[in-house]
């Protein structure tokens, strides 16, 4: 079956194209879903006009899809779900659960759809996950899922580390001044010497 798409097509090809594809996914899909229509002589009379339309609806989509990317790209979200002890998932991580994710987390609603799951996941673990927000622009986040417990676990540990780092930091702190009041010591001992020097080498009124 021979197509004009009337919409870009993930895989397939932009509005305005003309492709050649199985009866089953142009009756089933493209056709029903108006992502294309049959090529008729009289359809691909329209197909200049369709790309050229399309190719400026594109350009704004492209600026619109490239913010996003810059504000959601490689972004990390956490999930909790009960695992067994080889670290199997007794539910999953579907696409729509990582897009109400990503629209909490920075106020973005993306289509479930755009998020390239092949199949929920089914693991604890962490993994990269592709967002496709058109079909030559994509980005990636990254999602941790962690057993029962384990986001409330990583916050604590995290903010022990934090306050280490900052016990630290105030040691560090000590040792410095410690060492500048040395430092100014030896400077304030050296000026005393240098003008007792001087006063021993003044000539004496006779």
């Amino acid at each position: 079956m021979k197509v004009l798409l009337i919409e870009d097509v993930d895989n397939l090809g932009y509005a305005g194209d003309v492709k050649e594809v199985k009866n089953g996914y142009g009756r089933n899909y493209l056709l029903p879903q108006n992502l294309a229509i049959l090529a008729t002589p009289g359809a691909l009379k329209q197909a200049e006009t369709i790309r050229k339309a399309a190719e400026k609806v594109r350009a704004q989509e492209r600026e619109d899809a490239q913010a996003i990317s810059n504000q959601i790209s490689d972004i990390q979200l956490m999930f909790e779900r009960r695992a067994g002890e080889t670290g199997k998932l007794y539910g999953s991580v579907t696409s729509s659960d990582i897009a109400d994710a990503i629209l909490e987390k920075t106020g973005i609603e993306i289509d479930k759809r755009k998020v390239a799951l092949a199949e929920p996941i089914r693991t604890l673990g962490l993994q990269d996950v592709t967002v496709k927000l058109m079909i030559d622009l994509s980005t990636t986040i990254q999602v941790e899922v962690l057993p029962l417990g384990g986001i409330l676990e990583r916050e604590r540990l995290s903010a022990a580390e934090a306050a280490a780092a900052g016990i630290e930091a105030d040691e560090v702190d000590a040792v410095l001044e410690e060492a500048a009041a040395e430092v100014l010591l030896e400077a304030e001992a050296e000026t005393v010497e240098a003008d007792e020097t001087l006063e021993e080498d003044e000539p004496v009124e006779e």
